[in-house]
């Protein structure tokens, strides 16, 4: 497959999206960033699939190269300017940018072209994703440029993890895991919270970001395992306590992570779902509506938890911060239950 500097060449974005470095000046890393997202989305792509890459005027070089790369792939592709009309059969691309606010639109497979340098796939739809084999590399795809600077830039963050891990009321003794980590801003709180007599466990699918947890010293805290949140290494009803900050949005299927965080807690135990921004306010950061099939919405949310061995106690979504604590209720159902 061709080099891919030339795929960016001159394209330029706005709304806090940088302009891309010609094919001279991009990196060994970016290009193959390139190279690993176009053979992950030929792979995806069913043989005999009409596709159609999709953005807008600032995503239009982009779409117009990716289109290109992947008939070199022997896909059936062409290009669309917006939310036109597709047939039935098309597996929609769409390319986003923090400018866009068209979530309305079809999408099969979203890729972030946030910065076009290190282009992301962030949605897959259940009917092409197979295995989710696409799905752990481009989250540490995603994430792994971001862990160095994640504390400078969600830092002050740590009081309102503090204040949700109170508001969880672990008891002292109890074994409690930080699903989906990070560089662990949660740990020191449910370290406080278990007592010396507990155990705390921060896990996460990015090596990176936990590398960022240990420079920051929060190895003292917790033990911390590398793994995927869908399938965590944790006997059944091993926890009492499930702390989980942004990770069901994360996920590609909610209902089968939720499920397996009930599997692995105890019943009784708590689950505390956390995000130190509101639903509306997250959605205003990121310039674009709420999405009426948001997971955390409270009735789908309710309805989920239900489904999945789950009773939700407490709902807040302020502005300032989304908080969700469940109980795990004595027999969990399969997601589709």
């Amino acid at each position: 497959m061709a080099p891919y500097g030339s795929l960016l060449h001159d394209v330029h974005m706005t709304h806090d999206v940088a302009e891309v470095p010609g094919a001279d000046t991009l990196s060994r890393e970016q290009r193959q960033r390139w190279a690993e997202l176009v053979d992950r989305v030929a792979a995806l792509l069913p043989r005999t699939a009409s596709v159609v890459v999709s953005g807008d005027q600032r995503t239009e070089p982009i779409a117009r190269h990716l289109a290109d790369r992947l008939r070199a792939a022997a896909r059936d592709v062409r290009t669309a300017d917006g939310p036109a009309p597709y047939g039935e059969r098309d597996v929609v691309i769409r390319l986003r940018t923090r400018a866009r606010t068209d979530t309305e639109a079809r999408s099969d497979i979203s890729i972030d072209v946030h910065d076009p340098s290190w282009p992301v796939i962030r949605h897959v739809v259940p009917e092409l994703a197979g295995p989710d084999a696409w799905y752990v590399a481009e989250s540490r795809a995603f994430f792994a440029p971001r862990a160095a600077t994640w504390d400078t830039k969600f830092g002050d963050d740590m009081p309102a993890y503090a204040a949700a891990v109170a508001e969880s009321r672990i008891p002292p003794g109890a074994a409690a895991a930080d699903i989906g980590c990070g560089t662990g801003r949660a740990l020191p709180a449910l370290r406080d919270a278990v007592g010396p007599s507990g155990a705390v466990i921060g896990l996460d699918i990015t090596p990176q970001m936990l590398a960022a947890a240990r420079d920051a010293g929060r190895a003292r805290h917790a033990a911390l395992l590398l793994a995927d949140a869908r399938n965590p290494p944790f006997a059944d009803a091993s926890l009492d306590a499930v702390f989980a900050a942004g990770l069901i949005t994360h996920l590609p299927d909610p209902a089968t992570g939720l499920a397996e965080l009930a599997r692995i807690t105890r019943p009784g135990g708590r689950l505390t779902l956390f995000h130190p921004s509101g639903r509306a306010a997250l959605a205003r950061r990121h310039g674009r509506p709420l999405r009426p099939d948001d997971p955390l919405a409270e009735p789908r949310l309710t309805a989920l938890m239900a489904r999945t061995g789950w009773r939700l106690d407490t709902y807040d979504d302020p502005p300032h911060r989304f908080l969700a604590i469940a109980t795990r209720r004595d027999a969990a159902l399969t997601p589709g239950g």
